[in-house]
């Protein structure tokens, strides 16, 4: 789905309610909850479930999506909450938003997939910081797509990182029910030696 559909999806009623209600997705939860809070980058983030649940939490917000209508919504509820969530309009396919290196204890991308973004997403994280990757697998026979990975695929974009969680299968977030992949991983600290 392009832009334009996105954000039309935002913009109906039915899905406005529901991206208002909806809960973060379980491995932000499970994976973030003992971490300090810091800064934190949440790429492609919709109507901001997985951002205000960080807010909530202490963490300094950056939001980041392509239709302007799921960010209204995160704006309107971080308004509403009283909640210092940083939100930007930005096509990521199109390089609207410049991840800063190495200015993030935490990104979150769930259910995006741009492969030509992971490398300036890993830069983005501070040294001894994490990433929480989560994309749709293919299933079977099908073949790769714009937004699904072959399974086993995501892991190779941490090489070299502190993989924490490694999981494939059926979707563990009732907002989607594609299989997916998931990944969270820690940076490496430079060496002290």
């Amino acid at each position: 789905m392009d832009i334009r559909g996105w954000d039309e999806r935002y913009r109906s009623r039915e899905h406005r309610g529901e991206a208002l209600e909806s809960a973060p997705t379980p491995l932000l939860i499970e994976a973030v909850s003992a971490l300090p809070p810091g800064r934190a980058l949440d790429l492609a983030c919709g109507a901001g479930r997985n951002a205000v649940w960080l807010a909530e939490r202490g963490w300094r917000v950056t939001a980041v999506d392509g239709a302007p209508a799921a960010i209204a919504l995160l704006c309107d509820r971080a308004r509403s909450t009283d909640l210092p969530i940083e939100a930007h309009v930005a096509d990521l396919s199109g390089g609207g938003f410049r991840v800063e290196p190495e200015a993030y204890d935490l990104v979150a991308i769930c259910y995006y997939l741009q492969r030509d973004l992971f490398e300036a997403v890993k830069s983005g994280v501070k040294p001894g910081g994490h990433l929480l990757a989560i994309v749709h697998i293919t299933e079977g026979a099908e073949e790769p797509t714009a937004s699904r990975l072959r399974p086993g695929e995501l892991q190779n974009y941490f090489a070299g990182w502190e993989v924490l969680h490694n999981s494939e299968g059926a979707s563990r977030d009732p907002a989607h029910r594609r299989p997916a992949a998931e990944v969270f991983a820690r940076r490496p600290a430079p060496s002290l030696n």
